[in-house]
């Protein structure tokens, strides 16, 4: 079997990784100066450990629901692992609101989708950046920068330069789940690998790891839509 992979360049970087996505993109991230005959052969060593990853049979499930799910009333939305029901109504304030039910203003119905995309990203932003600032002085660590931001397939990363992000979509899931995914990155920041090492500082920081990577493979493709 060829191996197709996607090479990712970074000036700061001074080491190679690959990585397998969740949509089974393999993808190598290198310095800038590495020839793709060096990359070529961490490929080759690395043949059969990707050979397995891309047959898992549970981690890249095909998504469980079609994509472009209607903002009417009636229909439901995720919020921290719940779906609740959404409502096109008149709110106080003229804004998206939260009531066990999503309360959309019908002045937005023209734009529903985007208005309850931009109340989930702002439901992320404070959530889940003071959690990992929590988080972090409880670990011990310390980050360059950490931001929501909007990408499909992978919940969080953490960059050579302590850069951590997060997908805004996490706030669909658990909380559970969002612990794992923000201690997972601030782990990271000791361990860049995941090494024996890595795993024990997750696990004794998070005790429904195993839960969480569960609740991920099993529900990520329902994260993965933008409502």
């Amino acid at each position: 079997m060829e191996l197709q992979y996607t090479i990712v360049r970074s000036p700061k970087r001074k080491t190679l990784s690959i990585t397998v996505e969740r949509d089974r993109a393999v993808v190598v991230r290198a310095p800038m100066a590495t020839s793709e005959e060096t990359i070529g052969r961490l490929v080759d060593t690395k043949r059969q450990w990707l050979l397995e990853k891309l047959r898992h049979p549970q981690k890249y499930q095909e998504r469980v629901h079609p994509p472009g799910k209607e903002v009417v009333n009636g229909e439901s939305a995720l919020y921290l692992g719940k779906e609740y029901r959404i409502e096109l109504t008149e709110t106080a304030s003229g804004q998206v609101e939260f009531q066990d039910a999503f309360l959309i203003p019908k002045t937005h119905q023209e734009n529903r989708r985007r208005v309850l995309r931009e109340w989930y990203i702002e439901r992320a932003n404070e959530t889940l950046l003071p959690l990992a600032e929590n988080r972090a002085r409880q670990l011990g660590v310390s980050y360059a920068s950490v931001s929501i931001v909007d990408t499909h397939y992978r919940w969080g990363s953490c960059t050579p330069t302590n850069r951590l992000t997060f997908n805004w979509r996490l706030i669909k899931a658990p909380m559970f789940v969002v612990q794992y995914v923000v201690l997972h990155e601030l782990a990271h920041l000791l361990e860049p690998n995941h090494s024996p090492r890595f795993w024990n500082i997750v696990r004794a920081q998070v005790p429904s790891l195993d839960k969480a990577r569960l609740w991920l493979k099993e529900n990520g493709s329902q994260l993965e839509e933008d409502l």
